[in-house]
């Protein structure tokens, strides 16, 4: 599996746009677009859903890569054990119960 940076890249250049081309679609600039291509820069959240229309891709996978390569990368970047992927899907099946929101009963 590739970076989430170099996931935006392969899918430009699928498209057959240059990076200015791409910038200007998410209205980012050509050197920040390769800054997040290179994984020197974090590609904004708030534009993950024009991500994924703009190259015509499920935005819930989308986002799913994006918080699986920030997470993946903090773990590595603290030398964190392989564990901590299983106590972070506990940790969100927890937090998920926690908010789970009751429905109403009829009596």
């Amino acid at each position: 599996m590739a970076s989430f940076g170099n996931y935006i890249k392969t899918n430009r250049e699928n498209k057959g746009w240059s990076q200015t081309e791409f910038g200007a679609k998410v209205k980012i600039n050509t050197p920040a677009v390769s800054k997040i291509e290179n994984d020197r820069k974090r590609f904004p959240v708030a534009k993950l859903e024009l991500l994924a229309q703009l190259f015509q891709l499920d935005y819930n996978q989308v986002k799913d890569l994006y918080f699986a390569d920030k997470f993946a990368k903090e773990a590595y970047e603290y030398n964190c054990s392989d564990n901590i992927f299983k106590v972070a899907e506990n940790q969100s099946t927890y937090i998920k119960a926690v908010n789970a929101k009751q429905g109403k009963l009829k009596f």
